[in-house]
């Protein structure tokens, strides 16, 4: 069906779940929602985990879905919209029967999803009204497309955290100065999307010897980014801070904005860093940086997805389904040290200010 024309509703529930990476994007459809619907109420139907970091946005509702609790958080939904009643308007962001059951417990008269083509996992089945269809885009431009689909011609491509005190506090004692410093977000939770430790601890060392900087490893508290954190330090030749578990969503997100780069393959936290405005050298292979790189750093990205394309699978990346993943074994042994390093030169080449 047509894109709803609307007046302007009192109440919206955007809804999506996860990841990370994808509720980052998510903001300034949010954020543009706002400029142009100033009394509308906003909620966001959102995971648990996520909720931690989206929190910290003002004027926005959440209602959160412990995903770990299985069909109980369905239960708790169901009562939820029960007591308090239903919405204008329905936004539907996330291809996953696991979000269209939620959307199904959404009361609202209008339901606005994706195009059937990119509909996956059936969710025209849970909405009434679609965006338009569009090709080959980045995941935050396939987001404004519902703003485009409800009549918002000008977009907010800003996210403006505000950062708590003791978050800004946890990142001013790790970089208390205006030393350059690298940060190393070395996992993502695909793990053929990692890099290798020596290589990570290799590009540390060029970053210490040719540039001064100073080295912090950060990362989530499971065994693995631990195990990985370890391994980097022991490889590098010159020390490094390993924060790996020791901080919370909005401290990571107050270090990230207080550094000058981040390094990091396809995760959460190269999009966290998006968000306030710093730059990542992104890490890709696996997966297409032009899809789901950093949005404003995809000039800094090493890309080597087409390789991958054509190494492992013997096709053009051109031929390639839009979301197509290569997470091949030895897929990333394709990013080459000098290949950051390269990268890592070029941006401290710049001024800040001509860095994203």
């Amino acid at each position: 069906m047509e894109a709803p024309v609307l007046e302007i509703p009192e109440k919206v529930c955007l809804l999506r779940l996860s990841a990370i990476g994808d509720t980052c994007h998510v903001v300034p459809l949010l954020r543009t929602l706002q400029a142009a619907w100033p009394k509308t109420r906003f909620t966001w139907v959102i995971g648990k985990f996520e909720a931690k970091l989206m929190s910290l946005i003002p004027d926005v509702e959440l209602i959160t879905v412990d995903k770990a609790a299985g069909f109980s958080a369905y239960g708790r939904l169901r009562e939820e919209m029960q007591r308090r009643g239903g919405f204008d308007l329905l936004l539907h962001l996330q291809l996953s029967i696991r979000a269209s059951a939620a959307a199904a417990l959404i009361r609202a008269p209008i339901k606005l999803g994706f195009d059937k083509p990119r509909a996956r996992e059936m969710q025209w089945l849970f909405t009434n009204r679609r965006i338009a269809p569009r090709r080959r885009e980045h995941v935050l431009d396939s987001f404004l497309g519902f703003a485009d689909a409800l009549g918002i011609a000008h977009k907010r491509l800003r996210w403006d955290i505000p950062l708590p005190a003791d978050a800004q506090k946890y990142a001013t004692e790790l970089i208390p100065d205006r030393q350059p410093t690298l940060l190393i977000s070395a996992c993502s939770s695909h793990r053929a999307r990692n890099w290798m430790p020596e290589r990570y601890a290799a590009v540390a060392d060029h970053a210490v010897r040719t540039h001064g900087m100073r080295v912090i490893l950060c990362g989530g508290p499971n065994q693995f980014e631990r195990e990985m954190a370890q391994a980097i330090a022991k490889a590098a030749t010159v020390p490094l801070t390993d924060q790996v578990g020791r901080d919370t969503l909005p401290q990571l997100l107050a270090l990230l904005a207080r550094a000058t780069v981040l390094v990091s393959p396809d995760s959460g936290p190269v999009h966290m860093a998006t968000m306030v405005d710093t730059p990542v050298i992104g890490l890709y292979a696996a997966t297409n940086p032009e899809r789901s790189g950093p949005y404003l750093s995809r000039r800094w990205c090493v890309d080597r997805y087409a390789a991958a394309a054509h190494q492992l699978l013997g096709k053009s990346a051109e031929d390639l389904p839009w979301t197509q993943k290569i997470e091949l074994p030895r897929v990333m042994e394709l990013v080459r040290v000098e290949d950051v390093t390269a990268k890592l030169d070029e941006l401290l080449a710049l001024a800040p200010e001509d860095r994203t």
